[in-house]
């Protein structure tokens, strides 16, 4: 056994029971820091830094206060990340949207910025994406100083209470000093509604072969795909997903890019496109479709794990990562492709229990296309800059699920905020469960029943769940082990967790309110499954200078 960094005790001790689905299970037990960071969560805190209110995610991006949803805009313009996103700034539950702003040089740190987009005359400003257009091909700047343009979604509350269908256009806005204020076009909206209700959300990227912009737009139960030589003038393409995919709620949130397979430098067409509801675990959900893309119609491949009409593909099986898109304009020497989500669900997203703001985002991921037993699938992990959060860490290799381990006091560090990164050999086991609890016996867990072939995240006693009716129940996630061996990492947050599996194979994003943080960690198998390696790290707050 190696253990490192300032363990002051262990003890080998034989604990009960302590997850109700366990019957004789063996627990692995890490307790990470037994402090019940109390002045966070209870009356009379003494804990006034920034960022310090209860629940408030520490690593994760959040508005400093009021109302967020999906993030828009995302664009890279001279060393600077854009994100914008659906804001509304004088509540924390929904109403006229706004594009919120917040800017980052390295995908962890954000700096928020004033509000960038207003509700207008042509209504409120809903979402959209953001464009450098590097050749001026909008007349709107110059190619010295080439204009950032954001084209958004207007909906017209006055138009809509008329009982016509036409209530939703596209906008366009263009900004000439980094991103830091914006003019609306003039002849807004460049582009009309032919009379859909659900007219939205345009993802917009530039089609190098062809020398024109693609707008990718949700209209209602599928994508419809406009062209244009210069963000004003649009035209109609073709459209996308009749009979495909999951059609339990409106689409919306799409985004279509190129991506090269890693082994064979195949490239092919990712199409990502949010749904609510009808998502994997219900409420909100992100479904994808890997294919070719002509400049006109986008076509699903052959070798995509798609069986055909009412078969769903998704990106997350977690209830809380929705309407996620990716940055535009990444340098051709970085060439990721950088996602993020909103992470929350429609189900409950305006009634949990945080004050003064609502939502948070994902961490940062790049999608990654590979091809495994000749299918086309999309992987994701954080992005690389997130490890720069990393404090002290404990590690530990080869140790048996056998008796049961209890480590005691300090690790030095918090473990509210931690990356668990955890390779197992289950040796025949076919099951175990991952625990994260404190003292007042609320946990959550994440379970794997090889038997079953799926995962389990549970926070039915994940604290404060009775905000609405089935936020605390189980979820799943079908899975498929290849061997014995497993690979999860999980960055868990204050009131967030992120879970990956097997390198992004299967990612599930989840979030819970306990009534003091989670702060011990545990492992429960029923056999002879070994821990070949555990690391866990503590993650720094993004928000306090001071850490």
């Amino acid at each position: 056994m190696v253990l490192t960094n300032c363990l002051k005790s262990v003890n080998i001790v034989i604990m009960p029971n302590i997850h109700k689905v366990t019957a004789l299970g063996i627990v692995f037990v890490l307790s990470v820091c037994l402090t019940e960071q109390k002045g966070t969560f209870s009356e009379g805190a003494t804990l006034t830094d920034y960022y310090a209110e209860p629940y408030r995610p520490q690593f994760h991006f959040s508005p400093s206060e009021s109302w967020m949803n999906d993030p828009n805009g995302m664009v890279y313009y001279e060393g600077e990340y854009h994100l914008f996103y659906q804001y509304y700034p004088d509540s924390t539950v929904w109403g006229p949207m706004h594009w919120g702003h917040a800017i980052s040089t390295d995908l962890v740190h954000w700096e928020h910025q004033p509000i960038a987009l207003y509700p207008d005359s042509l209504g409120w400003i809903f979402s959209g994406s953001a464009v450098v257009d590097w050749e001026n091909t909008s007349g709107l700047g110059t190619k010295n100083n080439p204009p950032l343009v954001a084209i958004y979604t207007y909906h017209s509350m006055e138009v809509e209470k008329t009982g016509r269908d036409d209530f939703q256009t596209q906008g366009i806005a263009y900004s000439l000093d980094k991103g830091r204020s914006w003019t609306k076009y003039a002849g807004n909206p460049v582009l009309r509604n032919p009379g859909m209700r659900d007219f939205r959300d345009p993802k917009v990227m530039w089609y190098e072969r062809e020398q024109k912009w693609i707008m990718t737009l949700a209209v209602k139960d599928h994508i419809s795909f406009y062209s244009s030589p210069d963000l004003i003038h649009w035209g109609f393409e073709s459209d996308f997903g009749d009979g495909l995919g999951a059609h339990g709620g409106v689409w919306e949130c799409p985004d279509l890019f190129p991506l090269e397979e890693g082994s064979s430098g195949e490239q092919k067409w990712v199409l990502l496109v949010s749904i609510n509801s009808g998502g994997p675990n219900g409420g909100s959900g992100t479904q994808y479709f890997i294919g070719d893309f002509d400049g006109k119609a986008f076509h699903l491949s052959e070798k995509f794990a798609f069986a055909g009409p009412g078969e769903v593909v998704w990106l997350d099986y977690g209830t809380d990562n929705y309407a996620g898109v990716t940055w535009s304009d990444i340098p051709s020497d970085d060439n990721r492709r950088i996602f993020i989500g909103w992470m929350s669900n429609w189900q409950y997203a305006q009634v949990v229990p945080t004050h003064p703001w609502r939502s948070a985002m994902t961490l940062p991921r790049e999608l990654r296309l590979v091809q495994r037993h000749g299918v086309f699938e999309l992987q994701s992990l954080p992005v690389e800059e997130v490890n720069q959060l990393y404090g002290k860490t404990a590690s530990l290799s080869a140790i048996p699920v056998g008796d049961s381990i209890v480590f005691t006091d300090s690790l030095g560090f918090k473990a509210t905020q931690v990356m668990l990164d955890l390779d197992l050999d289950l040796k025949g086991a076919g099951s175990f469960e991952i625990h994260f609890f404190n003292s007042m016996g609320e946990r959550v867990s994440l379970n794997y029943s090889e038997q079953d072939r799926l995962y389990y995240f549970d926070r039915e006693d994940s604290g404060i769940t009775d905000f609405k009716d089935g936020f605390g129940k189980v979820h799943q996630a079908p899975y498929m082990l290849e061997n014995e061996k497993v690979n999860i990492k999980i960055w868990k947050d204050i009131s967030a967790m992120e879970v990956f599996v097997d390198g992004g194979r299967l990612v599930l994003t989840e979030v819970f309110f306990p009534q003091i943080p989670f702060d011990q960690v545990s492992i429960t198998a029923p056999g002879k499954v070994m821990i070949d390696r555990l690391d866990v790290s503590e993650v720094k707050s993004i928000w306090r200078k001071n850490e």
